[in-house]
């Protein structure tokens, strides 16, 4: 998943930045035993683990337990500050990879030779996994791809553009909206609060040159921002233009849909915590490597933006509270200058990546409603474009009810996990409804349903709901421009 900054205050799965049951039948009877079998501990296997480094610097890590069941786990993990340890990762959270391993799977998984927005490394690297196991190990008789975060997106791209090499893949709160979309909704975001609580404070939108001072000076304009009703409404526009959620902290319960103060509080934490260091920092590392800006807000109706938001209400009471004219800077947002893109920098952007929906093996995805990294409108961008390649038979998402990014319990995961296996084996998607996922995660027992919080684990209750995500703001995939 995504990693965090020495600016960012974390939980959980965010800092790296992490029984068997055949699942056949929605009949309450079968769902009863199998939560019974869920119940089940198994002894753990005896594993062999192989280690090396790729010609182009990335490292590898392979587990293989001795009842492997020919089925290998590939695992990508997610963005990496640069100057960070990276080290190869097979699996997101310890607990999920002792499951995987007793039951029999064999993980893999690469560090990727770069850090920051890798994919361009991460795809050939995560290939290369592939090809060592089967000179280490042998050739599995079916191959799952799966990863959080910044992975997500990269177990998105491994399947789109190495299919032969995939049976299935569980992408887990990934940037599945593709990299181009992606970074033109947070210049959005960014656009609206330069020019509504930093004009003429040097803040840089793109081309950034000194990527610490300038957010630095991004902070310190919101901090300011925040002490007024004004300013707090501003900060509202502004995160409502990249769908930023009114909702945290991984432990609470979501405010109440008027609670707009709480709301905006809560976004304030997510540009403060997490948001500001990527569109005001690591945006720079992007640019490095695309030689220049690959993003644009030239021809963009942000009025039509916001009325498409999900934070539209908010805003709108927000401004009223404070007593400013939404109107008027919604006309201050038309009438600033624009950002143009870099075209070759745009082209390097679509390669590291942008999707196409053509799956045709089972995916299944899996996102937190509220997540302010990644949003989980990203998962409509993503169910649309393979909708529109009429391949909506091969893909099911799963929501989780809870705030934060990649904030899956480990029962949560192997749920999934194995709900995905079932398709495999059978042929047919199996019964997905919450109440009967939310059993058999809680069927898993105490040590399965945690989260880790600054570095303790907290029990938590499975939270998969029905759910559907509002429209990805600035979709940008290979089908619709």
């Amino acid at each position: 998943m995504l990693e965090a900054s020495p600016k960012m205050k974390h939980s959980g799965h965010w800092m790296k930045v992490r029984l068997r049951v055949i699942w056949r039948t929605t009949s309450l009877a079968a769902l009863s035993a199998m939560l019974l079998l869920l119940t089940v501990a198994e002894a753990p296997a005896k594993v062999t683990t192989y280690k090396g480094k790729f010609k182009d610097g990335a490292t590898y890590i392979i587990q293989v337990p001795s009842n492997w069941n020919g089925t290998l786990v590939l695992y990508s993990h997610g963005y990496v500050i640069p100057g960070f340890s990276n080290p190869a990762e097979d699996v997101g959270d310890p607990i999920t990879g002792g499951y995987l391993l007793a039951n029999g799977y064999a993980l893999g998984g690469s560090s990727y030779a770069t850090t920051g927005w890798a994919i361009q490394q991460a795809l050939p690297d995560q290939i290369e996994v592939l090809t060592t196991f089967n000179s280490l190990v042998g050739q599995p008789k079916r191959t799952i791809a799966w990863g959080h975060s910044l992975g997500g997106m990269v177990t998105a791209g491994l399947i789109q553009r190495y299919s032969n090499r995939f049976d299935a893949a569980l992408p887990m709160c990934g940037v599945v909206a593709g990299g181009v979309g992606t970074w033109n909704q947070a210049l959005d975001s960014a656009f609206a609060f330069r020019t509504l609580l930093a004009s003429g404070s040097g803040l840089r939108l793109v081309n950034i040159k000194n990527p610490v001072k300038n957010v630095d000076i991004a902070e310190a304009a919101l901090t300011a921002a925040q002490k007024s009703a004004q300013g707090r409404a501003r900060i509202a526009l502004a995160a409502a233009l990249d769908d930023t959620p009114g909702w945290f902290d991984p432990l609470s319960s979501e405010p109440s849909p008027k609670d707009y103060a709480k709301q905006e509080a809560n976004q304030y934490s997510w540009l403060s915590q997490i948001d500001f260091p990527f569109g005001f920092d690591f945006r720079a590392e992007l640019e490095g490597r695309a030689g220049g800006n690959p993003s644009w807000n030239n021809g963009i109706d942000y009025r039509k933006q916001l009325e498409a938001s999900v934070d539209h209400a908010e805003v709108k009471a927000l401004y009223q509270k404070a007593g400013l004219s939404l109107d008027a800077d919604l006309g201050a947002l038309q009438g600033a200058t624009r950002i143009k893109v870099n075209p070759p920098s745009l082209s390097y952007l679509k390669r590291n990546i942008i999707f196409d929906g053509e799956i045709n093996f089972p995916v299944l995805t899996m996102h937190t409603k509220g997540d302010g990294l990644v949003v989980v409108e990203d998962e409509t961008a993503y169910k649309d474009v393979v909708d529109e390649a009429g391949n909506d038979k091969f893909l099911r998402q799963l929501f989780v009810h809870r705030a934060g990014h990649c904030e899956f319990t480990p029962a949560e995961t192997v749920v999934a996990f194995e709900a995905l296996i079932s398709r495999l084996d059978t042929g047919n998607w199996p019964n997905l409804k919450s109440q009967d996922l939310n059993q058999a995660a809680e069927a898993l027992g105490s040590s399965y349903n945690v989260l880790e919080v600054n570095g303790k684990k907290v029990h938590v209750g499975p939270k998969y709901f029905k759910f559907q995500p509002a429209t990805f703001l600035r979709r940008y995939d290979a089908g619709h421009r």
